[in-house]
């Protein structure tokens, strides 16, 4: 029996039922709609979702260290009203990309910082900036709008990626390969197991020599480089630089890292799962898109897998507490 169970274990991992998720989703979603798996159909849908699944990558590390950061889209927001702001005064580009990226740096590590440093919890540390962070959006812009950014650089935020015939968006490109990344520092290196020792347990962690604080900051400054990256791409996609850019979408960040499996207590998580996760949540919101389902209504979705998310995988846990009242 002891066998049996040791054989079944990986077909009944999480990231499995994210694969039969996604197939079943392919299927259902085909069957709704001719126009679902056209090329131009998952053309559209990697573009529409490149700079979210962007922003999973860095989200899941800090999760699974056992932290959070809800600050995800208003960084997005202020590092697109930051390159609108100076692109309107006439900067160059590429002086204004590493601004930005400086910026990201800095909005991370303001994070990390208060987090590590002052002890403070990361979900009310990051409800703050979040707040911070738009403010200093809707100042740099107000009710301004930025547009006209070189075709260069709009080109990419639409069109395909040469050679792949027209069917890989930029932003999906640099998710594949950041995703490699994350997978490799998470799972191959000594630092990202630190990083689920630290969610298992940051005290235990400390003792064993683990250097939590600078590898949280270091989460946090990297989230916050990745999301202003997120930033640049969102604005050039829609060749336009608002204060509310990107609004919201920290929930759907927040949705996809817990639908792949990422434990909201931490220690848990694959970027495999995350991968998944994304194409499960892409293909549902593109599936109702395709249909007649009330678009105003699509944060039901996001809602929904967010309270599945963490109730599923706590389901044992829940009903012992259950059984024990």
């Amino acid at each position: 029996m002891n066998n049996l169970t040791e054989r079944l274990r990986p077909a009944l991992r999480w990231e499995t039922g994210l694969a039969v998720v996604v197939i079943l989703i392919l299927v259902i979603g085909s069957a709704a709609s001719p126009d679902f798996l056209t090329g131009n159909n998952l053309f559209n849908l990697g573009l529409s979702n490149g700079e979210i699944a962007i922003m999973t990558l860095p989200m899941t590390l800090i999760v699974i260290s056992g932290e959070i950061d809800l600050s995800v889209a208003s960084i997005l927001g202020m590092s697109s009203a930051l390159l609108g702001v100076l692109w309107a005064r006439h900067w160059p580009m590429l002086a204004i990309f590493v601004v930005v990226a400086v910026v990201g740096l800095a909005a991370g590590a303001l994070n990390g910082l208060l987090v590590t440093r002052l002890r403070l919890p990361s979900l009310a540390v990051t409800i703050g900036t979040l707040a911070l962070y738009r403010g200093i959006a809707t100042i740099l812009l107000g009710p301004n709008t930025v547009s006209s950014f070189p075709t260069a650089y709009t080109n990419l935020g639409v069109d395909a990626v040469p050679f792949t015939g027209n069917d890989l968006t930029w932003s999906t490109l640099i998710f594949i390969v950041l995703a490699l990344i994350f997978g490799v520092v998470l799972h191959f290196t000594p630092v990202g197991r630190s990083i689920y020792a630290m969610g298992d347990s940051a005290e235990a962690a400390q003792f064993s020599g683990i250097r939590v604080k600078r590898i949280k900051t270091g989460l946090f400054m990297l989230s916050g480089l990745i999301c202003a990256l997120a930033g640049v791409l969102w604005t050039f996609r829609l060749d336009t630089a608002v204060q509310n850019n990107g609004l919201g979408l920290e929930l759907s960040v927040v949705a996809i890292v817990l639908l792949a499996g990422v434990s909201i207590f931490g220690g848990k998580g694959s970027i495999a799962g995350v991968v998944l996760a994304v194409l499960a949540f892409a293909g549902i919101q593109n599936a109702l898109l395709l249909t007649n389902f009330n678009q105003e209504a699509t944060g039901i979705v996001t809602g929904g897998l967010l309270l599945a998310s963490v109730f599923l995988p706590n389901t044992s846990r829940f009903l012992r507490r259950v059984a024990h009242f």
